[in-house]
């Protein structure tokens, strides 16, 4: 587990057999937002360690709903012992390389996401501007999967493009700075609900946000 500080949430993951603290962040948004519904589909992009895919699978419901966790990582990630059910698997591929097409394909449906979430991050140089343009770049990465590549710079297609389906949601973790929010006018008119969210289990040090998008119109 990353970090080492004995906090609460470190204490509480270690004591509920999550792989990092981390997956207080989800389980925040998910009892706020609600984006994640039985038998639903999820895209877990940057999963390492795997604690998001705990989380994920628990809401999914009993096994005979159905649905599926697909986590992918430039890492070679093992699907954790706890938590997680048949329906959790991992991939190792580089997210700026892979295909959208790629993507979809590894879905149930073989079309896409009800819900897709990124909590890549980059490697943090220290430099604050420099570390929000990389995680920007990220973030916009994740958009351009869930919602197809940009037409032109001021311009993004509509529901036909992407592989996030209609009525799903996205989550995007990004550090705050100018890139962070143009998110928002990136996707006006795309979701139905357009919020932010600091988690209270992301460290008082930390710069990271998360951007919610929910219902994709």
């Amino acid at each position: 587990m990353s970090g080492g500080t004995a906090d609460f949430f470190y204490r509480e993951a270690r004591r509920l057999k999550f792989v990092a603290r981390s997956a207080f962040k989800l389980l925040e948004i998910q009892n706020k937002h609600r984006i994640i519904r039985p038998g639903g589909s999820v895209l877990d992009l940057g999963c390492a360690p795997g604690a998001f895919l705990q989380v994920a699978c628990q809401f999914l419901g009993p096994i005979e709903k159905g649905g599926a966790v697909v986590g992918v990582d430039v890492k070679k990630v093992k699907v954790p012992a706890d938590h997680c059910d048949v329906r959790v698997r991992t991939y190792c591929a580089d997210v700026l390389k892979i295909s959208a097409t790629s993507l979809a394909s590894l879905s149930p449906s073989g079309c896409g996401y009800s819900v897709i979430v990124s909590d890549m991050c980059p490697a943090v140089s220290g430099i604050g501007s420099k570390d929000a343009a990389l995680s920007g770049e990220l973030g916009l990465q994740a958009l351009h999967l869930a919602l197809g590549q940009p037409e032109s710079d001021d311009e993004l297609p509509g529901r036909s493009g992407g592989i996030l389906l209609p009525g799903g949601s996205l989550v995007i973790k990004l550090l705050e700075g100018e890139e962070s929010q143009g998110f928002i006018k990136l996707c006006k008119g795309r979701f139905q609900q357009l919020s932010w969210l600091r988690p209270k289990a992301t460290r008082s040090t930390s710069r990271e946000i998360y951007f919610i998008g929910k219902g994709r119109v």
